[in-house]
């Protein structure tokens, strides 16, 4: 497994959570009455007025963070099996806190103990480059 695929479980933890952001934001805005504007005319086929328009947003946002969330869920299986498969204990400790828990290299060194956050990440690497066959220089 590569770095990048290790790393996908927090970039759509992030994704996640900017679009629950995002779908507040829009809740707040359809929630607030406004003055109506020349722009608010309606047009055929799209909603009538904007807090219509903002309701349909927060619908499309929700059903794609609800695939997301799914998404989440097998990516974060598919790790954990991949981790639960290495031998080191140490290493094992250091991909669930780092590529599960999403915690910083220096999170990881204090919580596994007795390692700095640049030893802790260049292990990770020599794993990852060991597994796939690439000489540690």
């Amino acid at each position: 497994m590569t770095l990048k695929e290790l790393s996908q479980l927090y970039f759509l933890n992030r994704e996640i959570e900017l679009d629950k952001e995002r779908i507040e934001i829009l809740k707040l805005k359809a929630c607030s009455p406004s003055i109506p504007n020349p722009t608010d005319i309606p047009i055929r086929g799209y909603p009538d007025s904007s807090i219509e328009r903002y309701n349909t947003e927060i619908n499309n946002l929700e059903n794609i963070l609800a695939e997301k969330i799914n998404q989440c869920l097998h990516e974060r299986n598919r790790l954990e099996r991949y981790i639960a498969g290495i031998d080191d204990s140490l290493i094992r400790q250091i991909f669930t806190l780092r590529f599960v828990n999403g915690l910083s290299w220096q999170q990881v060194a204090n919580r596994v103990g007795g390692n700095t956050a640049d030893s802790v990440r260049k292990m990770s690497i020599r794993y990852i480059n060991k597994q796939d066959g690439i000489r540690d220089i």
